[in-house]
């Protein structure tokens, strides 16, 4: 036997896999020729390169001793044995079925459709640096005159004209929607109200609110809901409320007679 078919004899016997040169590198010496009978047994190595040479081949038979698995099928990209099943005549072990794919989502219920954009103008001015005059809409010059003149008739300072100021909701149209639009607009409204207030060093004590009750069928108005009126206080902006008719419907002697004796109280009245 020649060296070269010892030596492989030997690399075979400790688990040592001997690798050969298929091909003649360039400047490189040509390997050894050596011919040996082959072993009656194929040893472990081997069988495991003819296995992974002939991968439809059935896997080995589990010993009795370990627990019967029930037949599974093996996909046909894997192996049909492991290499440790092969070096150490193990059974390999049993291969999870695969799941079935999981059936497709079943499409859900359309999502509810949003709440309707809550959209509103009001006009708001500051009377004495104390009360907060808020109407809906926009105030025409004659409305705004009308507002200053009852004022001053009935006892307010003479030398402060209202400055009024106009807010519309949503600040812009489209740009964003909404989970809950109303809360959305009542933060809008507090926020633009204490803006204001610090930028101007107004201290609020009252909100006066010009609007005419609204009738059974028309429901409260949107400016309502969102100053959130809870008997004579506004949650939205935290103070009391003096109620009136809107300036619109003022024009009138007998509507102006009526609203005198409630003007004169709140002129006349103190710091809240």
């Amino acid at each position: 036997m020649t060296p070269e078919a010892s030596r492989r004899h030997y690399l075979d016997a400790m688990g040592i896999t001997a690798w050969a040169c298929r091909y003649q590198l360039p400047n490189a010496l040509a390997t050894e020729a050596c011919e040996w009978e082959a072993p009656e047994k194929a040893e472990p190595r081997q069988a495991l390169h003819a296995l992974l040479d002939e991968p439809q081949k059935a896997p080995a038979r589990a010993p009795e001793s370990a627990p019967s698995a029930p037949p599974q099928e093996a996909p046909s990209s894997a192996p049909p044995k492991s290499a440790r099943a092969l070096l150490g005549d193990i059974a390999p072990p049993a291969r999870p079925a695969l799941e079935p794919a999981a059936a497709p989502a079943t499409p859900q219920s359309e999502p509810a459709a949003r709440a309707e954009p809550v959209v509103f103008t009001l006009t708001c001015a500051c009377i004495d640096g104390r009360w907060l005059s808020v109407h809906a809409g926009e105030l025409g010059p004659t409305e705004r005159r009308l507002l200053a003149n009852m004022l001053i008739a009935a006892g307010a300072p003479a030398g402060t004209t209202p400055t009024f100021t106009v807010f519309k909701w949503p600040p812009m149209a489209g740009a964003f929607a909404s989970d809950d639009p109303l809360a959305e607009a009542r933060e809008g409204v507090a926020a633009f109200i204490a803006g204001a207030a610090q930028r101007q060093g107004w201290h609020l004590e009252r909100l006066l609110y010009w609007a005419n009750a609204p009738t059974q069928d028309e429901g409260e108005d949107t400016l309502a809901r969102v100053l959130a009126f809870e008997g004579d206080h506004s949650r939205t902006l935290e103070l009391p409320v003096w109620r009136a008719p809107a300036l619109g419907s003022l024009f009138d002697a007998p509507a102006k007679r009526a609203l005198w004796p409630k003007l004169l109280k709140l002129t006349q009245s103190g710091p809240t």
